[in-house]
């Protein structure tokens, strides 16, 4: 495109926190009415510098310049990026869980009724109903947000951003908690609002995506700009070898484990709905797992595959019906400490929410369910978790400039490490991972799958659910597949394929399930 169809350039931009270099000298640029894509591995800096876009990072925390159709710009706060014409939809969910959907979309900007300045609900309802509607999905504007899935969520957040008419629309990780379906309606959207002028910058971890959406990508390591090209001259490897620094010979790594005796089994499990009485998420199911074992659970958004593991960790004691065996025998477990206590961890779809205490530190968050390992007579032994925690801060290779750093300042992928060093840190006998890999660059994906090959040679055995089907067939053992709170397909690892886990996924019964 010419040069004066330019809408964003960032010349120079250097970002610092405490003891970390964020961004160096980045330089990045867009044009009017393009899908461009900004990927690198998780902490090369692409969220830190939307942020500087956006204004969540206010001038002059930052260094460089920030150019918005060719006038000079310097942000004090979002307002101010808003006004300008730039609207972010972040990785990190940024509602109010106790507001409903309509109060989230237009949060600061409610429609008045005068001359008495009334919040006009109607008004607000309606509006908030129509951007919903274009999803094609069924959510109440009256629906509380904390009541909501992930992905749902997610589509509240993608209207909120679109309910503000904008020359900049950042994306960053929008699919990370979508459906298939979702997807597809969303990339449906992004190429009308191209159509319209808008320029979109598009931030995913998914590579399959930016060579379906994106028409330019900028690449960052290490908070550097790397190289800049149209996507048709890019490929998945040349992509891949970009943002790493290295080649990637292979997505999965080999597996060397030998499947030993069952260590757990489920028995007819019920999970009633906790929200709505007589309303059944999960009804009869039954399977087991093995030491030495990747147990993959597949099916979609809805399925009962989060609701069946969270019930397995106690969460829903007065929802739960069924039997649970761990090593054979029966256990009863009442809360999460009595399922930490037999040996059970759980990594949460929902990081921020359910797995880490966002306001505590690194070494906090990672000691958190390995207390007793790390004390005595309840009083904590600094020297010993110090030890505990540079372990697990070394072998996951997390990115952190020391065990006090706070953990939301981390990027995603890094809070992802620490939640699963929390669990390493209490040697669990049944690990369950629900979406292990969400937000994950290619390069910390491959890592988090040799600590799952290294625990599961050492005898622990992998529940893992996984929305994305390749990674379900590169690292399971056997898949279960989930449809409407039941299991209808059960494949081994040399019987699955993409095309038998959707069938099932959606409700068509395996013909002979293995026993």
């Amino acid at each position: 495109m010419a040069q004066q169809d330019t809408v964003l350039e960032m010349k120079g931009i250097v970002k610092k926190f405490p003891g970390v270099i964020a961004l160096k000298n980045v330089t990045f640029s867009a044009v009017k009415a393009e899908v461009h894509a900004l990927v690198g591995e998780n902490g090369a800096g692409k969220s830190t510098l939307m942020k500087v876009l956006s204004g969540v990072h206010p001038y002059p925390s930052y260094d460089g310049e920030l150019i918005i159709k060719g006038e000079l710009r310097r942000f004090s706060g979002t307002r101010e990026a808003e006004k300008a014409g730039v609207s972010i939809i972040h990785q990190e969910l940024n509602l109010i869980p106790e507001l409903t959907v309509a109060e989230n979309i237009f949060l600061g900007r409610e429609p008045v009724k005068p001359p008495l300045s009334f919040i006009d609900r109607k008004k607000m309802n309606e509006e908030a109903a129509g951007l919903i509607s274009s999803f094609n999905i069924d959510i109440s504007t009256s629906a509380l947000i904390k009541d909501l899935s992930v992905g749902r969520q997610q589509m509240v957040e993608i209207a909120k951003a679109l309910s503000v008419s904008s020359d900049i629309l950042v994306l960053d990780e929008p699919t990370s908690a979508l459906t298939e379906m979702e997807i597809k309606t969303l990339f449906e959207i992004i190429r009308d609002l191209k159509k319209r002028g808008v320029t979109m910058i598009y931030i995913s971890h998914k590579l399959d995506e930016i060579f379906e959406i994106c028409d330019s990508a900028t690449v960052l390591r290490d908070g550097e700009t790397v190289a800049t090209l149209p996507v048709s001259e890019l490929d998945n490897d040349r992509l891949v070898s970009l943002m790493v620094g290295r080649e990637l010979t292979q997505l999965y790594p080999d597996r060397n484990a030998e499947i030993g005796e069952e260590a757990v089994r489920v028995e007819n499990m019920y999970v009633a709905n906790p929200f709505l009485p007589g309303e059944k998420i999960v009804e009869n199911v039954s399977f087991t797992a093995h030491k030495g074992e990747i147990l993959g659970m597949a099916g979609l958004m809805g399925s009962g595959r989060s609701e069946i593991v969270t019930a397995m960790f106690g969460a829903f004691p007065a929802n739960t019906a069924g039997k649970l065996f761990i090593e054979g025998k029966q256990v009863d477990i009442k809360n999460p400490q009595h399922a930490i206590r037999s040996g059970i961890g759980l990594v949460t779809e929902d990081r921020k929410r359910f797995g880490l205490v966002l306001i505590m530190s690194v070494k906090e968050n990672t000691s958190l369910a390995a207390l007793d390992k790390v004390s005595a007579s309840q009083i904590i032994k600094p020297g010993e978790e110090k030890k505990l925690v540079d372990k697990y801060i070394h072998e996951l290779n997390i990115k952190t400039s020391g065990q006090n750093v706070i953990v939301n300042t981390l990027s995603g992928g890094n809070q992802q490490k620490v939640v699963i060093s929390k669990w390493l840190a209490n040697k669990p006998k049944i690990l369950i991972l629900d979406e292990p890999t969400r937000g994950v660059d290619v390069g910390a994906r491959f890592e988090i799958y040799q600590i799952m090959n290294k625990l599961v040679e050492q005898g622990v055995c992998i529940i893992m659910i996984s929305s994305d089907l390749p990674e379900v067939l590169g690292m399971s053992d056997r898949i279960l597949v989930m449809h409407e709170g039941t299991i209808t397909g059960e494949f081994s690892r040399e019987d699955a394929t993409q095309e038998k886990i959707m069938s099932c996924a959606t409700g068509r019964r395996q013909a002979d399930r293995a026993s």
